[in-house]
């Protein structure tokens, strides 16, 4: 893959900058999941999978998790149960549909979530400590580039 510095802005299709990401996508994400999984303090994977969405988009409801980790809303309340028991999850129910049920992270859960994090940050570091600060630079411009298209999409 080129990187955005070394190619002209005229030369590159929609079509070849989709198969650029296509290709190289899930290969760091790839390495993003063995790290952060390797540093889930224990937890099962949909454990820190919940834990990871509910960090992130804290006051979830139970239902968006359950979609997002892809379980049954029934499985999906014993697992959330567990992270409760456990003091790493708050449930809340809606003053207004006590069907609704929201999710955050507590401090213990949002320690657990960090560290995993943390150290799969600094493998990534290790894995581009060996490039050019040009390269580098251009790296974090795409990334950049991408968190704006791709949160816009998802808002």
């Amino acid at each position: 893959m080129q990187l955005l510095t070394e190619t002209s802005t005229a030369g590159v299709s929609d079509d070849a900058c989709a198969r650029e990401l296509l290709d190289t996508v899930p290969l760091v994400m790839r390495v993003i999941r063995v790290q952060m999984r390797r540093h889930r303090s224990g937890l099962t994977v949909p454990q820190f999978r919940t834990l990871c969405h509910v960090s992130s988009a804290d006051g979830t409801s139970l239902s968006a998790a359950a979609e997002f980790v892809g379980l049954s809303l029934p499985a999906m309340s014993r697992l959330v149960d567990g992270l409760v028991a456990m003091g790493l999850l708050r449930r809340r129910l809606s003053d207004d549909d006590r069907r609704h049920v929201s999710l955050s992270v507590t401090r213990a859960g949002d320690a657990a979530v960090r560290e995993a994090r943390q150290l799969a940050q600094t493998h990534l570091a290790e894995a581009v400590a060996s490039l050019s600060p040009k390269k580098r630079a251009a790296i974090t411009t795409s990334m950049r580039v991408l968190h704006d298209v791709f949160s816009a999409e998802n808002s």
